[in-house]
């Protein structure tokens, strides 16, 4: 494992913590564009979950390398879903965001199945 596969772990599953936080705490920055999108509300704990639980995963898979991967893969699919939710609800200025999440956990996987 190398310093960077390290670091950019790190920063992914920080990022990816920080969302699923922000859907927690339902920041109007993440819930009011998941009504635009029309994301229904009874899902918006489950997305949630769903990146705390791929964070987490992401930092087990520092010492668990199976387990990393795997989160690293729910996680790009997610934020692919995430996109393809925001190109279907023709909000095209907001697809760099999702995009933002998925960069380093995308490259996190990279790098550990290049280790």
């Amino acid at each position: 494992m190398s310093v960077a596969h390290t670091l950019v772990t790190i920063l992914g599953a920080l990022l990816v913590g920080f969302s699923a936080y922000s859907v927690f705490t339902k920041a109007e920055y993440v819930v009011g564009p998941l009504a635009e999108y029309g994301v229904p509300r009874a899902w918006w704990t489950w997305l949630g979950l769903a990146k705390a639980a791929g964070a987490l995963g992401l930092l087990v898979g520092l010492v668990v390398p199976a387990v990393g991967y795997a989160a690293a893969v729910g996680i790009v699919l997610y934020f692919l879903g995430a996109v393809i939710t925001v190109v279907r609800a023709r909000a095209y200025a907001h697809i760099p965001f999702p995009l933002i999440y998925l960069a380093p956990v995308a490259a996190s996987l990279v790098l550990g199945l290049a280790a």
